[in-house]
């Protein structure tokens, strides 16, 4: 175990593992290696579609903190396999945790190689479509508020 150091904002256990892993994707991106995936394309292909530049710098941000190792495996062009240091594999029973409260709390959903997760991944909802440039006749410019 290591020493005690200072900390950003307290000594809170929790604060300290969120300000590691509490983001919206560093714990898929555990999940999926857990699950054996081991390359970026592997992991960029999740059910959710993690953006690719989030990825990366997830992928930077673990490994960092100790939680993720990286080995090439190709040179031209260098790509990485990715794995779990015994630091990232301690995370699996905090995501067992997760699963077991979202099965309990959250109707529908399932464990990943479970259930419908495994056999038909859900279907990916189609990007909100933006506002064209041109206004559509009948509709009024938008003000300037100077």
């Amino acid at each position: 175990m290591s020493t005690a150091r200072s900390f950003a904002r307290s000594p809170c256990a929790v604060a300290n593992s969120l300000d590691i892993v509490g983001d919206k994707w560093s714990l898929l991106v555990v999940r999926d290696l857990l699950h054996g995936k081991h390359t970026y394309k592997e992991l960029a292909d999740s059910l959710e579609h993690i953006p690719t530049n989030i990825l990366a710098d997830r992928l930077r941000r673990l490994e960092g903190a100790g939680i993720v190792s990286s080995t090439p495996y190709q040179q031209r062009p260098v790509r990485y396999a990715y794995t779990l240091t015994a630091k990232g594999k301690d995370l699996g029973d905090v995501l067992l945790a997760f699963v077991r409260w979202g099965k309990r709390h959250i109707p529908g959903t399932v464990a990943l190689g479970t259930g419908r997760a495994k056999a038909a991944p859900a279907a990916r909802k189609p990007a909100p479509r933006r506002a064209s440039s041109k206004q559509k006749s009948g509709s009024h410019p938008p003000k300037d508020d100077r």
